[in-house]
């Protein structure tokens, strides 16, 4: 069990009252994390020392503010073990899922730091005689990020390494679900030597999560939100931001789709929907939820999957290696397993896997699925998974937009070109050819549309995000007024 504390102006500290809550390992229900359970007064406080630290932060030069970037992701680099530890003891996952989390993570931090040299502006053309336009980039302030467990690194990163780059003071408000994991990233940003109050790092009990959330968003020195998690919660975080005028970016949930047209090269295809639906057993946001595969291929994909499927390795990832550690908690395979109920009684077809009294869930896929399903509208989140049969590119691209999600997509054709005008007609705000749902690189404008969320993570469209745009005159010349 892991003892840890939240990190407000460069000092650790308990929450003001003494409260702590427990993280309990799905498995075997073992405590693995002890945190403190932040008041409002605790979340203030972090904003407070991220707004006394801001001036200093944004007026560091880019070459400064790099070095330090680069020197959090190899202290990042050189917690892998430790990371891998945390994740499997608060969320179950595999020590493969951990140690791609630290290895893009810390590229993300790499990619951070290329950005602070590349935060510029352009010169306007003005009407007015002697009128020097300038549209300007400067930092907005206090950012919140809110990262989710399901892939903590990674997302943890991702809310914080962008905004520091452009000259922002962060807060992270850490999961209840995996507050060490969050709290390693913590670490590793105060090992390079970033400057007291840059960083915080803010841990509270479920129960107190719309408070502690509120209160930071209310703080007038709170000036952006990025959140990363479920569409139902992403709501209450537009709303809260909305209530104090506060700009964020949203990514939320999704229902993916794998597109496998007539002419697919079906091992490539099939390699892919492996990979994307059952990595971190299928709980991240751009999961390959439903594979909707041309009637016309069907049945050789899906012995081919079925075989891959079957052979994935499912285990306690603190005993070994597995590619299936355990899902988050049991009110997934509650859910699950109810899905699989559903769609069975209305015709489909168990391929492998099945029901689960564990959370230790099998690779489960299920054939002829229909839009009468449960399973064909709702993110499973799991290893559970849909295949769709359809006749035609016009079906395909209909099922694929069958939903309100629009996060990540794919789609699968040699004719280069007619993939193409399939994935363009898609409606999300990721698409691969060729390549498999699950896809991030931290240069990449990362987001969704529709019930995924809105504004996007990654590069110029991150620099956009957590910048101001200001424009500035300057007048060279006399000036001629109308009175």
């Amino acid at each position: 069990m892991t003892d840890i504390r939240m990190l407000i102006g460069g000092e650790p500290r308990a929450a003001a009252n003494g409260a702590t809550f427990e993280r309990r390992n799905p498995l075997d229900h073992s405590v693995a994390t002890r945190a403190p359970a932040a008041t409002a007064a605790d979340a203030v406080a972090a904003v407070d020392a991220a707004a006394a630290a801001f001036p200093a932060w944004a007026a560091m030069g880019p070459g400064e503010r790099r070095a330090l970037l680069l020197k959090a992701s190899q202290a990042l680099e050189a917690k892998g073990e430790a990371i891998a530890a945390a994740m499997a003891a608060e969320t179950g996952a595999s020590g493969i899922w951990a140690g791609f989390n630290v290895h893009l993570a810390a590229g993300m931090l790499l990619e951070a730091a290329s950005l602070t040299t590349r935060i510029n502006g352009e010169l306007i053309p003005s009407d007015v005689p002697g009128n020097v336009a300038m549209a300007v980039r400067q930092p907005a302030g206090v950012v919140l990020g809110i990262a989710p467990w399901n892939a903590p690194v990674i997302l943890g990163v991702r809310a914080i390494s962008t905004p520091l780059a452009c000259g922002n003071t962060v807060v992270l408000k850490g999961s209840e679900l995996c507050p060490a994991t969050h709290g390693l990233i913590i670490e590793a940003l105060q090992e390079a030597g970033l400057p007291p109050g840059v960083v915080n790092f803010v841990t509270n009990a479920p129960a107190d999560a719309g408070a502690v959330v509120e209160a930071m968003v209310a703080h007038p020195a709170l000036r952006r939100v990025n959140f990363t998690g479920s569409t139902r919660v992403g709501r209450v975080i537009a709303q809260t931001c909305a209530k104090y005028l506060k700009p964020a970016v949203l990514e939320l949930g999704g229902k993916a789709p794998l597109v496998v047209l007539d002419d697919a090269d079906l091992d490539a295809a099939v390699a892919a929907a492996t990979f994307g639906a059952f990595a971190n057993s299928g709980q991240i946001c751009m999961s390959t939820e439903r594979i909707i595969v041309d009637a016309t291929v069907a049945d050789d994909f899906v012995k081919l999957l079925a075989g891959r499927a079957r052979g994935l390795p499912l285990g306690d990832p603190r005993k070994g290696p597995v590619v299936l550690g355990s899902v988050v908690d049991m009110g997934t395979v509650e859910r699950c397993n109810a899905l699989i109920d559903d769609a069975l009684a209305k015709g489909a077809t168990l391929v492998c896997g099945g029901k689960a009294d564990s959370t230790l869930m099998p690779a489960t896929l299920l054939d002829h699925v229909s839009a009468d399903m449960r399973i064909y509208h709702e993110e499973t989140f799991a290893p559970v998974k849909a295949i769709v049969r359809v006749r035609g590119v016009e079906a395909a691209v209909a099922c694929a937009n069958d939903n309100p999600f629009g996060l990540a997509a794919a789609v699968f054709g040699r004719d280069l070109a007619r993939a193409w005008q399939v994935a363009s007609r898609i409606q999300s705000g990721i698409c691969h050819i060729n390549g498999p749902t699950v896809h991030d690189e931290a240069q990449m404008p990362f987001g969704g549309v529709k019930d995924s969320g809105y504004g996007r993570f990654g590069g110029q469209a991150g620099i956009d995000a957590f910048t101001e745009l200001r424009w500035i005159t300057m007048q060279t010349t006399a000036r001629h007024y109308p009175f």
